[in-house]
């Protein structure tokens, strides 16, 4: 067992800035479901991303080889699970389901591996964050109702670490516009909101 405070659940490079970027710190385990050469970016190049972003914040990480945009739910429950069990979180942060199909199948694996269970660690607080194609071409409607004050700035210099994944869909401008929405919802300037599926 290695107690860690946050356990966030990524299905890829990149995700846990885009939408968990409030729980990342020293206390903070992420598990990589996966990652995979591009026409524009190699896994290696990815990995090295990785890198420099842990090594600016300070979490601890571990990237599983699952093939991207081929992930099956079945097969990411026991690794989840194992990795409930190992680190013994406080909070399990999950991404939302989406029109992503890993995300999709890393959200039904991380719900299936929190379920109350005499033989798996029961984490207390399980939390699901948002990203922006949750917000701009949603499966269902977000609705956060447990908030983080963010840094913005912090997040932004973070995720310009991430060079290859600055996107138009997922670009600075849009991150900045939904942190502020959610810091309207929750009484800071700037927030990250989540939904919470358990609370103890």
């Amino acid at each position: 067992m290695d107690q860690t405070r946050n356990l966030v659940i990524s299905p890829h490079i990149d995700d846990e800035v885009l939408g968990a970027f409030t729980f990342l710190n020293r206390d903070t385990f992420v598990l990589y479901l996966g990652v995979e050469d591009r026409s524009y970016v190699s896994a290696r190049e990815r990995k090295n991303e990785l890198s420099a972003v842990a090594g600016e914040i300070g979490f601890q990480y571990e990237v599983l080889d699952f093939e991207v945009n081929r992930y099956q739910t079945s097969d990411l429950i026991s690794p989840i699970e194992k990795a409930i069990n190992r680190h013994q979180p406080e909070y399990l942060i999950i991404p939302a389901e989406s029109y992503n199909q890993d995300h999709r199948a890393t959200f039904q694996a991380a719900h299936c591996a929190a379920r109350p269970h005499d033989l798996n660690f029961f984490v207390k607080n399980v939390l699901v964050y948002e990203q922006p194609q949750t917000f701009l071409w949603p499966v269902r409607s977000f609705q956060p109702v447990y908030f983080k004050q963010l840094n913005l700035e912090k997040k932004l210099a973070t995720y310009q670490l991430y060079a290859s994944q600055v996107r138009e869909h997922r670009s600075p401008e849009i991150l900045k516009n939904l942190a502020s929405l959610r810091g309207k919802q929750s009484n800071f300037q700037f927030a990250e909101g989540f939904e919470v599926m358990r609370m103890c």
